[in-house]
């Protein structure tokens, strides 16, 4: 079935009420002049399917009660003998603009309408007097069809991720399609009609032969239906047909989505202000609330910049522009094998945004970009889980895994392993007589190795795909106060980083699948069995301050000042030597703040009386490349403690404030006085942010101890910062001071967070 067969059964429906209403005239003694009688709705759009009802208006001209209900009865009980199902009013022209005035439904449904019988300019004026009127007051009803697709989302769910989705009202369905027609009628704003051609006409093919498999007019499509209604379609199987369904209703909320996105946009800037483009990182800018490629900017030859517009986007809540994700589809670019580590970077990032990364994602899936960077996304992309477990397809989720785990980062050591792990747990999904978990352990340990992972990182994100459901199945199987049971975890896991982020990874997962897979109960046998396998581990050591190169020996043995600095491409590389004194640390990073470069990684040992330093930093977009001497000048006067500088420190940490983003988890530190070393270890993991580092080490400076080391890693977004104190003797710091310094940075942390 298809749009002839609906357009042959609209006309058949248009001579049947023509051949009724002439009848009518003469049982009721009605002129033609006073009367007409149009189709509205899906009707008026002659998109009848079999068990659509006959949605019409009479439109008069002021005809007396008693002759409109002979003429009524006279049209209509011939069809309501048959069982026809007829949705019909009787309003004057006047009548008609009033009552759509104040209801969305009628409003939508006089947008189609079409005339059938009797006084045709009466029927054109209706019409006329709806599309004008819909114009004239759209923000109006754009608040009104907003409530009622809410409403509907609400009732019928949305029918991407449903097993058994209603095909007109569920979100992404026909209904959804019908009012993204009606706001382009309104020319508020563009509509991305064309993108819906093939959408539309899989969903109303598959509504047709529902009904004419059932032979009711219900329109959700049930499980036990679902074989049947493929075969009638000529489709394999019901999980294909569920699979298109799925990527069809995505495609109508992508739409949707962003239809909304650019109303508010519209109506925020008629309110307040024009926005202005501003350049926010290498080819990018953000204009209207939107990421988007500065004109010009040659896309074909940056491969980066999709994942870097993304982690852009997704870390500031906003969303990519249409015109910008088609461009970079358009002129797409691959990366090198192994990814830079800057696009690893921007990939953690995006994903560790949380909810906000789920729309700039759905976007470059609707270009196909995810799969032309992960080309193993493919076969899991619109993939259903037709089981009672599951609510969602796989791809999303994983998806929804991914944003469950970005609330988990402050658990766990290695956040990066855990949002690219979340992300991608089940893609061994959807291979018959594989077992997925084992398929995907597979799949992941090269796609790790293509975005940038070293071996060990993506030999332990293969053991977290392999081992994602170990925790959660132990847990409820086995008596895990068994000696035996724990020992069998321990064994099969191997260390505490593994069981750390496999205990991350089981909530994200059980979260994102739903109560039914995941209770308050469940939960609590988890982390239980967790505890107990810990105990029978070491735990997870910090990381050991760095060991120094005879160069680097060499030089510290000078005892004087040096800089080093090497153009890396997207990063600098920079050695800094130096005496050690009290506050060298801070006062360096307050030269990196500056002069706007942030610190991606960083290793720091004191040998001596001298501080060796390797530090690889982003620069700005807006900012230069400093040199050699310029950063040496700046070290001298930043130790001497200038009054400029903190003003200029000041004013980067206030500008950050001011820039929105997505709400983060709350940052952690973590004494660590338990591990035999010549220092106490302090452990900072929050959400990265320009002056961060500064921040920290001013505080711990400022407590009266020393820095002797650093270990500092930027992943994705997150900070993980490992730093080794001592106090004014060399001594490590008592427990209760350590533990003082801890909840004191973290204070200050939060605040300025």
């Amino acid at each position: 079935m298809g749009t002839r067969e609906r357009r042959e059964r609209s006309n058949a429906s248009d001579e049947l009420l023509a051949e009724l209403f002439r009848g009518a005239l003469r049982v009721s003694n009605t002129s033609e002049e006073e009367i007409a009688l149009a189709a509205v709705g899906g009707f008026g759009r002659g998109e009848l399917s079999p068990g659509s009802d006959l949605d019409i208006i009479f439109i008069h001209t002021g005809l007396s009660e008693e002759k409109l209900s002979i003429f009524v009865k006279a049209m209509l009980n011939p069809l309501w003998s048959e069982g026809k199902q007829i949705d019909y009013s009787v309003r004057t022209r006047k009548e008609t603009k009033q009552v759509a005035r104040g209801d969305i439904k009628v409003a939508l449904g006089l947008l189609d309408i079409r005339h059938l019988a009797g006084r045709q300019d009466l029927s054109d004026a209706v019409g006329g007097d709806a599309v004008k009127q819909w114009r004239k007051h759209i923000e109006d009803y754009l608040v009104m069809l907003k409530a009622a697709i809410e409403d509907r989302t609400n009732i019928f769910g949305e029918m991407a991720f449903l097993l058994e989705p209603d095909l007109k009202e569920s979100r992404g369905g026909l209904r959804d399609i019908t009012a993204l027609r009606a706001i382009a009628i309104s020319e508020f704003v563009p509509v991305a009609l064309d993108r819906l051609a093939e959408s539309e006409a899989l969903i109303a093919s598959t509504r047709d032969a529902l009904h004419g498999v059932t032979r009711r007019t219900r329109d959700q499509l049930l499980l036990t239906e679902q074989d049947a209604v493929a075969v009638s379609m000529s489709i394999e199987n019901a999980d294909i047909l569920m699979l298109q369904l799925s990527k069809a209703a995505r495609a109508v909320d992508y739409v949707m989505q962003l239809t909304w996105h650019r109303i508010d946009e519209q109506t925020r800037e008629s309110r307040f202000r024009r926005s202005r483009r501003v350049p926010i990182a290498k080819g990018l800018e953000r204009y209207r609330n939107e990421i988007g490629v500065i004109g010009g900017y040659a896309i074909s030859e940056d491969g980066g910049l999709g994942l870097r517009a993304a982690s852009f986007a997704a870390q500031r809540g906003v969303r990519l522009s249409l015109e910008t994700v088609v461009k970079i589809a358009a002129d797409f670019q691959s990366l090198t094998t192994p990814w830079p580590r800057q696009s690893r970077e921007d990939l953690v990032a995006f994903i560790g945004a949380g909810a906000a990364m789920v729309d700039v994602f759905e976007s470059l899936d609707q270009e196909n970009l995810i799969e032309k960077w992960i080309p193993e996304w493919e076969h899991v992309r619109f993939l259903p889980q037709r089981n009672v477990l599951h609510h969602h397809t796989v791809d999303r989720h994983m998806l929804e895994t991914a944003v469950r785990a970005a609330a988990l980062t402050r658990e766990v050591h290695r956040p990066d392993l855990l949002l690219v792990g979340a992300l991608f747990h089940d893609i061994g999904k959807g291979y018959e007589h594989k077992d997925h978990s084992e398929y995907g352990a597979e799949l992941i340990y090269p796609l790790a190795l293509r975005i940038g992972f070293s071996e060990e990182d993506a030999s332990l994100l293969s053991k977290m795909v392999l081992h994602h459901l170990l925790l959660p199945t132990v847990a409820t199987r086995r008596d895990i106060d068994d000696p035996q049971t724990i020992e069998y975890v321990r064994n099969l896991v191997g260390n505490a980083q593994l069981l750390e982020l496999l205990h991350a990874l089981s909530i994200a997962d059980g979260e994102a699948t739903g109560r039914t897979a995941w209770s308050d109960w469940k939960a609590g046998l988890v982390e239980n069995l967790v505890k107990k396998t810990l105990l029978a581990m070491q735990g997870i050591a910090p990381a050991p301050q760095p060991e120094l190169s005879p160069q680097q020996l060499e030089k510290a043995a000078t005892g004087e000042l040096s800089v080093d600095v090497v153009d890396r491409g997207d990063t600098l590389e920079i050695e800094i030597i130096a005496p050690d004194r009290t506050g060298l640390l801070a006062a360096i990073t307050a030269v990196f703040t500056v002069t706007r470069m942030d610190v991606r990684s960083a290793k720091t040992r004191t040998v001596g009386v001298t501080a060796v330093m390797n530090w690889i930093v982003n620069v700005d977009i807006n900012a230069a490349i400093p040199s050699t001497s310029g950063l040496i000048n700046l070290i001298e006067s930043a130790l001497v403690g200038t009054e400029d500088l903190q003003i200029r420190i000041n004013e980067r940490i206030r500008s950050y404030r001011r820039r929105p983003g997505i709400l983060v988890p709350p940052p952690v530190v973590t004494a660590i006085t338990q591990i035999v070393t010549d220092a106490t270890i302090i452990e900072v993991r929050m959400h990265d942010r320009p002056a961060l580092l500064y921040t920290v080490t001013t505080a711990i400076s400022g407590f009266g101890v020393d820095i002797k080391g650093a270990i500092v890693s930027t992943l994705g977004a997150e900070a993980f910062d490992t730093l080794y104190v001592t106090d004014s003797t060399g001594a490590p710091l008592g427990e209760d001071k350590a533990s003082e310094l801890a909840t004191e940075l973290q204070i200050i942390l939060s605040a300025e967070d």
